[in-house]
């Protein structure tokens, strides 16, 4: 929208929307895969900690998964029996203070950084192949429009979509994605209108 504000050829549109695309997706990618990563070293490092501190201190360890039972509102009595039954086996003592402790399911497994990547990378894409397309087609006004109306539909369509997930009403969320989306876009087409015309002059 920032090139078709400011005026450009299709063919440089299109060139600038794939390139974005791309810088995007595979930026998006990157990250994720990072975030996940570190993320992921980080919980196996405090499943390792928590692993070496039942092996060294399981009575205390015993104790502290008493007390958190504790501060659940169990009875101490019975606090300290389900400690006892469940730091019995150290695989089932090591998943029990994973949850409570950490707050980490070790049966649901940590996450994969390239599938979060490629999760992100093709999503990012998708999304950004949205407006890109009528200007494969058509350019000037008309891809402008064709383009603002596939988007804004897109938008309106996701948006109505993560209501299922939230709750909310679909026509409210859609819409409120749709201000959203819509404002960024005229935003940056004003932008390059701003950048073509003092280009120009």
């Amino acid at each position: 929208m920032g090139f078709a504000g400011a005026d450009q050829p299709r063919t440089l549109i299109v060139l600038a929307g794939i390139s974005g695309l791309l810088a995007g997706a595979f930026s998006m990618g990157a990250g994720e895969y990072l975030s996940m990563r570190v993320q992921r070293e980080v919980l196996e490092r405090m499943l390792h900690l928590e692993a070496h501190e039942l092996g060294s201190d399981p009575d205390g360890e015993m104790a502290e998964l008493a007390e958190l039972y504790e501060r659940k509102g169990v009875p101490a009595e019975l606090a300290q029996s389900l400690a006892v039954e469940l730091s019995k086996d150290p695989e089932t003592a090591l998943d029990t203070h994973a949850r409570e402790e950490l707050g980490i399911d070790p049966q649901e497994g940590l996450g994969s950084p390239w599938g979060a990547a490629a999760s992100s990378f093709v999503t990012f894409s998708l999304g950004a192949l949205v407006p890109l397309v009528p200007f494969l087609f058509v350019g000037g006004t008309t891809g402008v429009i064709l383009s603002a109306l596939v988007t804004g539909v897109a938008l309106l369509g996701v948006g109505a979509l993560t209501s299922r997930v939230t709750g909310r009403s679909p026509w409210l969320a859609g819409l409120r994605m749709l201000a959203i989306g819509g404002a960024a876009a005229i935003v940056t087409y004003l932008i390059g209108l701003a950048l073509g015309v003092s280009v120009v002059g």
